[in-house]
């Protein structure tokens, strides 16, 4: 049985219409002028957008989330996964939600902006158009980009090396590049501009749109800066130097969801907080808290812990005592009994997917943007603006503290409390695992920025799990493996052979 797959009615809409225009020339018989065939650009942006998120949180998070031991696999798909077995299954995410869904998406809504003259629309087409294609190449390599999207004009697109999507060519255009030209995009004059009903990021407030896509620019050179120091350097002192990227949490880029039956976070939709009434393809048994993050957060007593996770009667067995209360953890990997109960084990809280599947989805953010800052300026002496490494570093982890709903008074004496956590010390490389190991926890709910980070810099330091399987029980898996529908239906420009998952990605430098 395969996890479940979400196409809201908006995007099955759109998909259809996409679909339709492209062979207008065969279907023009009869056809009805009250019937358009390509959708407008405020449904198109609405579908770009949530499925943006929806991508972002569904198996593409499960499965980085066990990898970098967020979670822990209990049962299913995520047991094999937990332990390194994640080929195959991934059709949906690549063809589904990313290159018929939001990729193409994106791009019918750039050619409908244009023939509106609509710049607003495209320039934030051409934003989630990049956040989309860099999720796809960081976890999958090189990929379908350049000659992608072009329907039956190219059913069988080339794959364009990962450091060309990264770098740029002749004729590749680059990710930075494709958001320097949205960004400068959302500055023309625009005959149609989104508007609260179909912006339900910024409500249709550009401003804002261009601190998201800086703060993408910074992400991007950041993902690059071990394997291209100088070109990730100049783009992160360009975005600090013009000092318009996400500053408060306020304006962090996170796709809301709602809490009926279509429309919920896919986290509350997979590992659901009530069994009763669940919906096909929901396992609420099948992911829980992981050891290695619990024993991470309770011995400094981070008080995001029970914001991040349910705690559980303290009868329950095997369940872990903290002076924050009782958790139940498991070690990823391991094949013990599990407790058996749902309401026994500690699993996303609220924060991660509301009470009833209205949590939103969070992409790019403010402890993000200081982290990234911060880790910067200590390896690449890029500019701090008006702080320092460790201002820059405190901060983050005060604004983390503060999105998971701690009180700024409570930050200030937790740091004060726990000098080891607050102050970066040690040589370089351990300042850094102090920086990543935070911004790890930071980013609990989203595994492929944790992901990312872990591939990039090996911290923080991950042990195997435990009855490691996969491609190498001794390696902690470096990609995904491309779908077998991708492999065989465009065999002509796939890798061949395919890479496995312990073949690094082009900025993986290991």
């Amino acid at each position: 049985m395969k996890y479940q797959k979400y196409i809201g009615l908006a995007l099955a809409g759109v998909v259809a219409l996409s679909t339709a225009s492209c062979v207008d020339d065969f279907l023009d018989v009869n056809t009805s002028p009250n019937n358009s065939t390509t959708a407008p650009p405020s449904v198109l942006l609405t579908s770009s957008i949530i499925t943006t998120g929806f991508s972002n949180g569904n198996e593409i998070n499960r499965i980085t989330s066990l990898l970098v031991q967020h979670v822990a696999g209990t049962a299913n798909q995520a047991s094999g996964q937990d332990v390194y077995n994640i080929r195959g299954g991934l059709d949906n995410q690549w063809q589904f939600e990313q290159y018929a869904g939001v990729l193409e998406n994106t791009n019918t809504l750039i050619n409908v902006a244009s023939s509106t003259a609509s710049p607003a629309y495209s320039g934030i087409a051409k934003l989630l158009k990049a956040y989309n294609f860099a999720m796809v190449t960081d976890l999958w390599g090189d990929i379908p980009y350049s000659e992608a999207l072009q329907g039956l004009a190219r059913l069988q697109p080339r794959f364009d090396r990962q450091e060309d999507i990264y770098k740029g060519t002749a004729d590749v255009q680059s990710l930075d590049a494709l958001v320097k030209e949205g960004l400068a995009e959302l500055d023309l004059q625009s005959a149609l501009k989104p508007s609260a009903t179909d912006d339900p990021v910024y409500r249709g407030d550009l401003a804002k749109w261009k601190r998201m896509g800086n703060t993408l620019r910074l992400k991007l050179a950041n993902t690059i800066s071990r394997k291209e120091p100088a070109l990730a350097t100049t783009i992160i002192n360009e975005v600090i130097a013009a000092n318009n990227y996400i500053a408060t949490n306020a304006d962090d880029f996170q796709v809301p969801f709602g809490g009926t039956v279509g429309n919920r976070n896919p986290i509350y939709d997979f590992n659901g907080v009530n069994v009763t009434g669940s919906v096909a393809g929901q396992r609420p048994l099948d992911i829980t808290l992981s050891q290695r993050l619990l024993d991470s957060m309770r011995v400094k007593n981070d008080p995001r812990l029970p914001i991040y996770f349910n705690t559980v009667p303290a009868a329950t067995v095997g369940a872990t005592n903290t002076p924050l209360g009782v958790f139940y953890a498991y070690q990823n990997g391991n094949t013990v009994p599990v407790e058996p109960l749902q309401a026994n084990r500690s699993k996303y809280n609220v924060y991660f997917t509301g009470s009833t599947g209205d949590a939103p989805i969070r992409l790019l953010t403010n402890f993000q943007r200081l982290f990234i800052m911060a880790e910067s300026a200590l390896i690449l002496g890029t500019s701090t603006g008006s702080g320092t490494v460790q201002s820059l570093y405190q901060d983050a982890i005060r604004a983390s503290m503060l999105k998971a709903g701690i009180t700024d008074a409570a930050v200030t004496t937790y740091l004060a409390a726990n000098p080891s956590v607050a102050i970066l010390r040690g040589t370089t490389q351990q300042r850094l695992n102090q920086i990543i190991t935070q911004k790890w926890i930071a980013w609990v709910g989203n595994g492929y920025e944790a992901y990312n980070d872990y591939r990039r810099t090996g911290y923080p330091r991950l042990a195997l799990a435990l009855n490691a399987q996969g491609d190498d029980p001794n390696v902690i898996p470096k990609r995904f493996v491309y779908p077998a529908s991708e492999s065989s239906g465009n065999a002509v420009n796939a890798p061949n052979p395919v890479p496995g998952t312990i073949v690094p990605v082009w900025w993986d430098v290991d």
